[in-house]
């Protein structure tokens, strides 16, 4: 969609300078901060154990992969309606523990358009019939709540963040069901609702808020009919993004608004990238792919990543939306997040033949390992789902509960930072946009690991110990060698700068 400019070659040889730019002879200054079972929250560690069996973890920053878009969450209409249900300082203090460079330092997100199953109703920007050409097309749904979040969002970040969109579904009246649920959009009101992504980002930028990009449809092979969706095949929304959205964004002058297609679950993959990249035609206005982890509580599908990467290798592949879904929140109990006691859709739900993909999992480990493994196979962003969540995990009119990282009780205007949003924050913290994923190897394939060279030279290497003992590992980088150990069912990240 967007040609390659002098700007962007400015940037690629930045990007490179950087690359070499580190002084391999001289001593290196290392830093590491664990997230553990046994307490340990983004605790900066300086002293390590001495094992007897040391394993090897090897850094290669002349194998250079991906270059890191972000990592962050999403604005939904529930977690800013939460935020406006608590004090002042427990609103600030949230958003400064997600967006602040104290905190996280989220720096990509994503927002719904129209409502979704994290709303309080079913709602839409385009609730006049027959309004063809949206002369009516209003956001004032997310005036009171939404807008003001990530406004907030926008203060509290120093560096600032990308913020992508994606519809749920289309107005009942442009598709063929009636119906907030199922259903297909009618081929009448293709050039429609490719004019309603332009009035969306045109809308935003009148509120300050810049978007970045879109996918094209949440989960467009439907979720069940459970609540709001649009069904799209590959097909069809190649079709969609060829004919209409592409042209019209480029029409409008927006031709550098992202556009992203898919945005469902890894196991579908293949089928979905062979359509949206057979051709020149087929992929000129996508920028990339977007995907869900719903398909497995512990497959990360590594030959599904890699197959779509090379598919479309100059091309975003980005994780869009995780959590622990049908699940209420377990308050204060950070030993929970540590155990494996948690089930998914899948668990009740999944067919017989594919049940086995859903057994009973701990929530920070299928976070870590998925994140690890998303970055060693190609995935250059990483979206969590809401950022803010009550007790019961809603607030969600399907009544469709769900985790968040943070949980608060609006009541009692408290707030609780799960294990979860430490380990988002072992990522997006220390791993900034910009970044190159550089080559990692473990000797102990029970040691997960992965490595990022940041813009400003830093390099940075998270690794997980999933196991219920201590491990001990010698991280080799340019000739020189730093024993440390990990703490059993521990995160780590560890930087080096010079």
């Amino acid at each position: 969609m967007r040609k390659i400019t002098s700007i962007s070659l400015i940037f690629l040889l930045v990007v490179t300078l950087f690359l070499f730019s580190f002084d391999s002879k001289k001593e290196m200054l290392i830093e590491v901060y664990e997230t553990s079972a046994a307490g340990h929250k983004l605790t900066q560690t300086k002293t390590f154990s001495e094992g007897k069996i040391v394993s090897e973890i090897n850094l290669n920053p002349e194998v250079k992969l991906q270059t890191i878009t972000g990592f962050g969450g999403a604005f939904t209409e529930s977690s800013a309606y939460l935020l406006n249900q608590m004090s002042p300082e427990k609103r600030d203090q949230i958003i400064k523990a997600y967006f602040s460079n104290e905190g996280a330092a989220y720096s990509l997100t994503r927002s719904h358009m129209n409502s979704c199953d994290f709303s309080l109703s079913n709602y839409s920007y385009t609730a006049i019939e027959g309004d063809t050409e949206l002369e009516h097309f209003s956001i004032d749904f997310d005036k009171d709540d939404l807008i003001p979040m990530i406004k907030a969002a926008q203060e509290a970040s120093e560096d600032g963040f990308k913020l992508f969109a994606s519809p749920w579904t289309a107005a009942p009246w442009m598709k063929d069901n009636n119906s907030w649920v199922g259903g297909k959009l009618k081929p009448e009101h293709y050039s429609t609702w490719a004019l309603f992504f332009s009035k969306y980002a045109d809308a935003y930028k009148a509120e300050g808020i810049d978007i970045w990009g879109f996918t094209v449809e949440n989960e467009p092979m439907g979720n069940g009919n459970n609540w709001e969706s649009m069904v799209f095949s590959p097909e069809e929304m190649t079709l969609f993004v060829q004919k209409y959205l592409g042209p019209t964004l480029e029409a409008k002058g927006q031709e550098d608004l992202v556009i992203l297609g898919f945005d469902q679950n890894r196991g579908d993959l293949k089928e979905w990238v062979d359509v949206m990249y057979k051709d020149e035609a087929s992929s000129k206005y996508y920028d990339g792919t977007a995907i869900h982890w719903y398909e497995s509580t512990y497959d990360y599908f590594p030959e599904e990543l890699q197959y779509a990467h090379n598919k479309a290798p100059n091309k975003h592949l980005i994780q869009a939306e995780a959590c622990v879904d049908s699940e209420v929140p377990a308050w204060k109990d950070d030993a929970w997040y540590w155990s494996k006691e948690a089930t998914d859709w899948g668990f009740d739900w999944r067919e017989p033949a594919k049940k086995y993909l859903h057994p009973k999992y701990t929530p920070v480990n299928r976070y870590a390992r998925d994140i690890i493994g998303c970055l060693n196979n190609r995935v250059d962003g990483w979206v969590d789902w809401n950022m803010v969540l009550d007790r019961q995990g809603g607030p969600n009119w399907f009544k469709n509960w769900c985790v968040a990282p943070i949980i608060v009780d609006q009541e009692q205007d408290e707030v609780y930072l799960t294990p979860l949003y430490y380990v988002m924050s072992h990522f997006s913290k220390f791993i900034r946009p910009g970044a190159v994923v550089i080559g990692a190897e473990s000797s102990d394939t029970d040691l997960m690991a992965t490595a990022s060279k940041n813009p400003d030279g830093s390099i940075a290497i998270v690794v997980f110990n999933e196991g219920h003992s201590e491990k001990y590992f010698n991280l080799n980088l340019f000739a020189q060698t730093h024993s440390l150990s990990i703490s059993p069912q521990a995160l780590q990240t560890i930087i080096f700068t010079n």
